[in-house]
């Protein structure tokens, strides 16, 4: 599993013009169970993915189709984790290596 961490670094105004796009993408993936949950951080400076793929290198090339990706909008960075404990009703979680 994994967690991605997108910054903006370019204005909102410039990431507005995106974002329909940007939700076209996350639906595809969504769809295609790679990605499991996703966000705006608070306050709004990018935003957060979990993502389950079978190796970074799988999950760099689905960000790279990202349109934030190839407008250059935001940086990414990606951590990689095992879930070995998860709250009541989140168990599933633990499936994801």
């Amino acid at each position: 599993m994994f967690v991605v961490s997108l910054t903006y670094k370019k204005d909102l105004s410039e990431v507005d013009q995106h974002i329909d796009a940007h939700v076209q993408y996350l639906e595809k993936y969504y769809a295609e169970k790679v990605f499991i949950a996703s966000g705006r951080k608070v306050p709004r400076t990018g935003g957060v993915i979990l993502a389950n793929a079978p190796s970074l290198e799988a999950l760099n090339v689905v960000l790279k189709e990202d349109p934030f990706y190839i407008a250059e909008l935001a940086d990414y960075e990606v951590t990689e984790f095992i879930p070995s404990m998860a709250a009541d009703g989140f168990e599933f979680l633990k499936n994801f290596q």
